[in-house]
């Protein structure tokens, strides 16, 4: 599957409403970054298996009731938290963790905004969650981790668990990178240490944080425990936006000097490359040790609308309905988001040429495409050629087959469940 596999087509899923990450239109821009994450779907969108599922397990917040003494806390001072849903049967001893995106915050101010929502403090967040998608605990919609022990580690620092800083005057704790610690040696002690497979995983922001932790992960565990990783929609390119711009760079820019993340970044490439390139994972994937699944959507919704054409860029708002519909963008247009396409396959190359990594690019309007349960794994997922998410990642995880699939151009993919907002 190394060469690239066409479909004909394209599907138009409209939402009901807007999805959280992308309402913009009367909040300040910095804040707007906090919202990366996309919602949980209403139950009313029916996907194949999933439309005759149940009600998603629900399961409980756990807090970390020993990181305080670590330092390891929310931006408010608050105790970091993970939902844990225990394996079972031949998945007793094998462990899913995935990393909750939603963003990032870039200055006093979007941190303080921040630290009074569910991304920020634990004080906020929901004391239960749907597990779904690469979560769920049915084999009908999750064929190969269904059993294990899956947790879903929340966010609550705004810079991808990488961050370990103060600002006293603002009362606010940049700890992300504690908190990533203390989270692992909590799951160990409640039995990951003995783990024979574990996979780390995460989406937007959290698959970001997936690819900075994946070789951490690795030394982490027993040398004997199988340790791979993926990344969801977390590649996040250093890309030139409508008006010659570099607005995601002058972001991250923000998060890696307010935050600390210096000291945290990977040395492999600190040591030849400023601190803010090496936040973006295409300066990182090619040095990563341990086997790693890349999991975008060419057209990354999010990054369309927030690192090509955000407000900033486009005061006119010539590309708000582009944005909002993809069928509604014009010849130019497309032609710009088909250069976003080759960029990102381009910083995959070397990446790709390693046969331990797994690659799934389809080319969908999406963003997070293993947390949906359409998506993951239903009748009508996604698929390149006759393959889905779910069984590609599984293919790769349980080395049945290796994975290399990356789709033909827009609009050439019938099977895609693209976002489209109101």
């Amino acid at each position: 599957m190394g060469k690239n596999l066409c479909i004909w087509g394209l599907i138009l899923i409209g939402l009901s409403k807007w999805v959280s990450g992308f309402e913009y239109n009367e909040i300040e821009e910095e804040e707007y970054y906090n919202r990366t994450e996309l919602a949980f779907l209403d139950s009313s969108l029916n996907y194949g298996v999933s439309a005759a599922a149940n009600t998603p397990l629900m399961v409980g917040l756990t807090l970390i009731r020993s990181a305080a003494a670590k330092g390891a806390v929310c931006l408010d001072g608050s105790l970091p938290a993970y939902h844990l849903h225990r394996g079972y049967g031949s998945g007793a001893n094998s462990w899913l963790i995935q990393l909750e995106g939603g963003g990032w915050c870039n200055s006093i101010r979007s941190c303080v905004y921040r630290k009074k929502t569910r991304r920020g403090s634990s004080y906020y967040m929901e004391k239960q969650i749907p597990f779904s998608g690469i979560l769920s605990n049915r084999a009908e919609e999750n064929p190969d981790f269904f059993n294990w022990n899956r947790v879903k580690v929340r966010y609550c620092d705004g810079a991808s668990f990488a961050g370990d800083s103060e600002n006293k005057a603002a009362q606010l704790q940049f700890r992300g990178q504690r908190i990533w610690w203390a989270a692992v040696e909590d799951l160990k002690a409640k039995g990951m240490r003995y783990a024979k497979q574990a996979l780390l995983s995460g989406c937007s922001a959290g698959g970001l944080a997936s690819i900075l932790h994946c070789d951490e992960f690795r030394g982490i565990m027993p040398r004997s425990t199988k340790v791979k990783c993926l990344s969801d929609a977390g590649l996040f390119l250093d890309s030139v936006d409508v008006a010659g711009g570099h607005t995601l760079r002058n972001m991250f820019s923000g998060v890696v000097s307010l935050q600390g993340l210096q000291k945290n970044l990977p040395r492999t490439c600190t040591n030849h490359l400023d601190a803010t390139s090496c936040f973006f994972p295409q300066n990182l994937i090619a040095n990563i040790r341990t086997p790693m699944f890349l999991l975008n959507a060419a057209y990354d919704s999010w990054q369309v609308q927030a690192s090509l054409a955000p407000p900033s860029a486009d005061p006119h708002g010539y590309w708000l309905e582009c944005k909002l519909n993809h069928a509604r963008c014009s010849a130019l247009q497309i032609q710009f988001l088909q250069g976003f396409r080759n960029h990102m396959l381009n910083v995959m190359k070397g990446f790709s040429m390693n046969q331990k990594n797994g690659l799934f690019v389809n080319s969908c309007f999406a963003h997070c495409q293993s947390e949906r349960q359409d998506t993951w794994f239903a009748d009508d997922s996604p698929l390149i050629g006759n393959k889905g998410i779910a069984l590609a990642v599984g293919d790769w995880y349980f080395d049945r087959s290796g994975i290399r699939a990356v789709d033909c151009a827009y609009p050439c993919d019938k099977t895609c469940h693209n976002l489209v907002f109101k």
